[in-house]
């Protein structure tokens, strides 16, 4: 679904204003600390409660206060105007969705989600393992609420394991380990099918982008034995204790899984140019909103995009790169809506159409 408008309350260094946003393309046009950026983190903030920079709360209000406020309208399958209200108030946050409280921020998922694609994506492509496992649970949160749940659940057990070794509590472990390896098992499950739908679209889309003539394929490598059942798994993890208790901490579990693209039998995160790292970053984020998109339709029979934010992803690619990304998004009469966000002297105007609302962004106010 696409939002309508926004209102803004001492959020950053924004004009304290109300933002027609009733386009399926949005171009901010401005200088790098205008407020582009920030426009792009209120939207995904209206769609998760949160920021995509991290827990940064504390920083986004406006210098001198104490609080900020955003409001978020957009159109469901009906008539009806759907809204999202969400206020910070002295670290206290409130969150409303139709007037009625939020008490859990995974109540905001499916309602109007968004995909942000930003430079700090590359991490996902060339960073530590953990930032991918961060990446495929925020995909498979997105469209299974139940995973959310699950992983909440494995990392409080996982949580309560180290401490039982930590603090030779290890009479504990007969009680944590089966729980430990059931809420495991689900994770690998759900894994495995996000790794399917993953590995159906990221080559040939990777390859339509780059050109690069030699398949880039995603690898899944659970940490614990593929296949095997919860008996074969509850001994493997049993195995491990030895070792747990000298070094006091869990040395197995889906917490340890790993996501690697690789090519030619090689590892691709290795041998790649930063230029080609950067376009996996972009392509997996596409693949998120394919796939999700997907998931709602096969639920519903209605095919709905999350919201796309791009903040200045077509300014590291070259012209032929550019347009064929370009061709991997949904199009204008798909009923998808993007937000994209240039430099003054980029190219913009190529990429605009009748439909597109374009903003012109200084200091924070935005001027159509």
């Amino acid at each position: 679904m696409s939002f309508s408008r926004i209102r803004l309350v001492s959020y950053r260094n924004l004009e304290d204003a109300e933002i027609n946003t009733a386009a399926d393309r949005v171009f901010l046009i401005g200088e790098n600390g205008q407020g582009k950026t920030n426009l792009l983190e209120a939207l995904y903030y209206l769609s998760f409660g949160g920021s995509f920079r991290g827990q940064v709360d504390a920083q986004i209000p406006a210098n001198g206060v104490k609080g900020f406020g955003l409001k978020g309208y957009w159109k469901n399958n009906s008539i009806l105007e759907d809204e999202i209200e969400i206020s910070v108030q002295n670290s206290v946050k409130d969150i409303r969705l139709n007037g009625k409280p939020v008490r859990d921020r995974k109540e905001l998922v499916g309602h109007n989600p968004s995909v942000v694609f930003c430079h700090e994506d590359f991490s996902f492509a060339a960073g530590e393992p953990e930032l991918r496992r961060f990446f495929f649970d925020q995909c498979a949160g997105m469209i299974s609420l139940d995973y959310i749940d699950i992983l909440r659940a494995y990392r409080r057990v996982l949580k309560q394991r180290n401490a039982a070794l930590k603090e030779s509590a290890y009479d504990l472990l007969e009680v944590l380990d089966p729980q430990f390896v059931r809420y495991g098992q689900e994770l690998m499950a759900i894994r495995e099918i996000i790794f399917a739908r993953f590995q159906k679209q990221f080559p040939q889309l990777y390859e339509h982008v780059s050109q690069l003539g030699k398949p880039v394929e995603l690898e899944y490598r659970p940490n614990w034995p593929q296949g095997a059942g919860f008996e074969e798994i509850l001994q493997f993890v049993e195995s491990k204790r030895d070792i747990e208790i000298i070094q006091g901490t869990t040395r197995s579990g889906p917490h340890r899984d790993r996501w690697n693209f690789v090519s030619g039998g090689e590892s691709f995160t290795d041998t790649a140019s930063t230029g080609q790292l950067r376009l996996v970053s972009l392509v997996l984020r596409v693949v998120e909103a394919i796939v999700y998109a997907e998931t709602v339709e096969a639920q519903t029979g209605t095919r709905q995009w999350p919201v796309l934010l791009l903040d200045d992803v077509l300014l590291e690619l070259d012209v032929g790169k550019r347009r064929r990304f370009l061709e991997l998004l949904p199009g204008e009469r798909e009923g998808a809506q993007a937000f994209f966000t240039f430099l003054p002297g980029e190219p913009w105007t190529e990429y605009a159409s009748g439909d597109t609302l374009v903003y012109r962004v200084n200091h924070g106010r935005f001027e159509g």
